[in-house]
């Protein structure tokens, strides 16, 4: 009678493990079913990821506005995105509104003033007027008119990799005028501003 027990006792515990056996094989083929799907699915979240990354820091870059001297564009306190790409592949454009540090100066907070003269060029102004190689320069952008010369009353010969910006309140902006910013040199340029994102102000392209 033991025997007996004993015996089928044995045949359970056997059943028992060949039930676990198949159910854990199943269970790995379910697994091994799945995982292209989720590797798939992680490989296109780490993907959207690592755009979202790419486009915040190269495209997304919040600077603020300091002061009024891009008035009517920008005003202080503006929340302004910049392109810090573009410049990589095009150099900057007489009229660009481009953001840099004067003199490289990393403890200095960023200024954002419009591009006039570019490199290579003579800058002048006469009689509250900027000339670019002696010819007027014409502006399709609103700026006031300059009252103040500043520290360029004379010739200005820009260098190969040298700008020359000025605010469009030129009354109320410190600029390439002033010996604390002079002319901008490219490696001083963090990038473009292209975009206004203030939340209870100002918003849309430049």
């Amino acid at each position: 009678m033991d025997k007996r027990r004993r015996t089928k006792r044995r045949r359970r515990t056997k059943r028992r493990r060949l039930y676990f056996w198949q159910k854990l094989k199943v269970r790995l083929q379910e697994a091994l079913y799945y995982l292209p799907a989720v590797g798939k699915w992680a490989l296109q979240i780490g993907i959207v990821c690592l755009f979202a990354f790419m486009t915040v820091w190269y495209f997304g870059q919040r600077v603020s506005v300091v002061g009024d001297s891009m008035k009517p564009v920008l005003e202080n306190g503006d929340v302004v995105l910049v392109n810090r790409i573009v410049y990589n592949a095009v150099k900057p454009k007489r009229g660009d509104i481009i953001v840099f540090k004067p003199k490289g100066n990393d403890s200095s907070h960023y200024y954002i003033k419009r591009v006039v003269g570019l490199p290579g060029e003579t800058v002048e102004i006469l009689e509250s007027k900027v000339y670019i190689n002696g010819e007027k320069l014409e502006e399709d952008y609103e700026a006031t008119a300059i009252d103040d010369a500043g520290d360029a009353p004379g010739k200005i010969e820009l260098s190969e990799d040298e700008y020359f910006v000025l605010g469009d309140d030129r009354g109320n902006s410190e600029d390439s005028r002033d010996v604390s910013v002079g002319n901008v040199k490219r490696a001083y340029i963090y990038g473009k501003a292209w975009f206004v994102a203030s939340p209870w102000g100002s918003f849309g392209f430049i």
